[in-house]
């Protein structure tokens, strides 16, 4: 498949509701309002594709960016693709779910990961914390060193509450992730956890969300889930 009929499918595959959803998160024009599941008979027709995520990623167009995510080679993209990519990164939805995701699958995911978080930049802060939030999620625990991911909680703990408001939601679920996913400093990420509160994260001009790590970790522990790994980074 081309670029030209990967375009015509997704388009063919957008939903109005789906498109006012989207906007309502931070999307903007162009984009179809194509559900995420729908992609994916089109992905597995793909695989990984480089050249073509390249030229779907450069579109500008939320639903071609997205798909883009899911054919990129990481193995293939350098750090200078990955700052691209940030740069065009427009809102939460790309910045964490296409570009975190994406880099979470190289070997230098945390060197990356650890810029980002020192930018001060809201959108690369939240995609840094969301990397780590993959790759806890994904990779044994033996590939992290305790004593910077605890640094990492603390870091958290002292500036959540003056984070801006996506970096405060990624860094919320970064607690619960260490707390769920990294077993060695569960009783860290808990301790954390109650010591934060609750982190109110602002949706809009009149919504927002409060959100408890500690419930959210009490609950996964309460279905098991204490240790959980993802198989897989991407869907």
């Amino acid at each position: 498949m081309d670029f030209e009929m990967v375009m015509q499918e997704l388009e063919a595959l957008g939903k109005e509701r789906i498109k006012k959803t989207y906007i309502s998160n931070g999307a903007h024009e162009p984009l179809f309002g194509v559900a995420t599941g729908e992609m994916k008979p089109i992905a597995k027709k793909i695989k990984k594709n480089q050249p073509l995520a390249e030229q779907l990623y450069a579109t500008g167009n939320y639903d071609a960016m997205y798909f883009a995510g899911i054919i990129a080679d990481p193995m293939t993209m350098t750090e200078a693709d990955f700052e691209r990519w940030m740069d065009a990164a427009y809102f939460y939805m790309l910045s964490d779910f296409v570009v975190a995701v994406t880099l979470a699958e190289t070997d230098f995911a945390q060197v990356v990961a650890d810029k980002w978080i020192a930018s001060g930049e809201e959108l690369r802060m939240s995609a840094g914390w969301s990397c780590y939030c993959w790759l806890l999620g994904n990779r044994p625990d033996g590939e992290f060193s305790a004593s910077k991911i605890a640094s990492m909680l603390d870091q958290v703990e002292n500036t959540i509450h003056d984070s801006p408001d996506r970096t405060k939601s990624a860094m919320n679920n970064f607690i619960y992730t260490v707390g769920i996913s990294y077993l060695p400093l569960h009783d860290k990420a808990v301790e954390t956890a109650k010591a934060v509160g609750p982190v109110e994260v602002s949706r809009g001009k009149t919504k927002s969300s409060i959100s408890l790590a500690s419930e959210n970790i009490q609950k996964s522990i309460d279905r098991g889930a204490l240790g959980f790994k993802r198989k897989n980074v991407r869907c």
